[in-house]
């Protein structure tokens, strides 16, 4: 299949344009790239620039070639969407006029063989959003305490046989070094009494848990989100997509508190997360999860 084929689709593709207004021109942050389909979709539109970030150089190439006809008015960042400030600040951005971030593992990342992801294939256990830094999922699960692996398991994973899946990776781990995907989710299903019939795989949330550690997701969370709101210009949209509870749960309490706290002059355009239509879940499955909470900055002058 093509590297921009179906599976690389954006998800919610209405629903962000509606949020970001890039109708309106000017300069947006992509904060999380991707294959570029978002940043497409605000080009198209009308944004007259557009900042793409990434920590994964994969996805960077693919946007790379997503966005080619745009290239004048396109800069892609190798980075991670936390140090947004300091990224503004290396180009002497101080305001921009809408900001996105689809939060999470991307298309490219599941479907890329090698990048030990997904447990479809067996292949070596890495899970590293960026591979030019940090320790892989298999250095991760050699080193971490049975106790510790348990509670990041729990926590991020929402995983009620946490203590038991903690127990079978540490006995399993004393025998051999648990270094691919294969061996860790068979590990995690022996693990979990059976139940008969369940619609997700019995490792789909130790897996997610692991990912979501290696890559320290929802570290620094909050912080970007604020740091986003206040580099809003009047007027300024931000628009985050998340996929699970625990990542939608902080960007949903982080704006109702910049909104109630008024530091930074916030209005929620969604009261409620938008999520996708039936119809673009059958053409994009993964779209099934993402929810959608977008906010307007509304300086007093511009309200006025």
């Amino acid at each position: 299949m093509d590297e921009q084929g179906p599976l690389h689709q954006p998800v919610l593709p209405a629903e962000v344009v509606s949020a970001l207004a890039p109708q309106r021109g000017g300069l947006f942050v992509d904060c999380t790239v991707g294959a570029g389909g978002h940043a497409r979709l605000l080009l198209e539109s009308g944004a007259t620039r557009v900042i793409g970030i990434d920590r994964d150089t994969s996805a960077l190439r693919h946007a790379a070639r997503t966005l080619a006809p745009w290239s004048a008015q396109v800069e892609l960042v190798h980075g991670d969407y936390r140090t947004l400030a300091q990224i503004l600040d290396d180009r002497g951005v101080a305001a921009v006029d809408g900001l996105l971030a689809d939060l999470g593992v991307s298309s490219i990342q599941l479907d890329t063989p090698g990048r030990g992801f997904s447990f479809r294939r067996d292949e070596p256990l890495d899970m590293r959003m960026d591979v030019t830094s940090g320790e892989p999922a298999a250095a991760v699960l050699a080193g971490i305490d049975e106790a510790d692996l348990s509670r990041v398991i729990f926590e991020y994973g929402e995983e009620r046989y946490a203590r038991r899946i903690a127990r079978a990776i540490a006995r399993a781990r004393s025998e051999a070094p648990i270094t691919t995907t294969g061996r860790l989710a068979e590990i995690v299903r022996r693990a979990i009494p059976r139940r008969g019939y369940t619609r997700i795989d019995p490792a789909t949330r130790t897996f997610q848990a692991l990912r979501i550690h290696v890559n320290r997701e929802l570290d620094g969370l909050e912080v970007f989100l604020r740091t986003a709101a206040a580099r809003l210009a009047p007027a300024g949209r931000l628009a985050i997509i998340a996929f699970h509870s625990l990542e939608d749960r902080v960007v949903k309490h982080t704006l109702r508190a910049m909104q109630s706290a008024g530091d930074v002059p916030l209005r929620l355009l969604t009261r409620r997360p938008v999520t996708a239509a039936d119809d673009e879940v059958a053409r994009n499955p993964r779209a099934r999860s993402a929810k959608l909470r977008a906010a307007v900055r509304e300086d007093l002058e511009e309200a006025a």
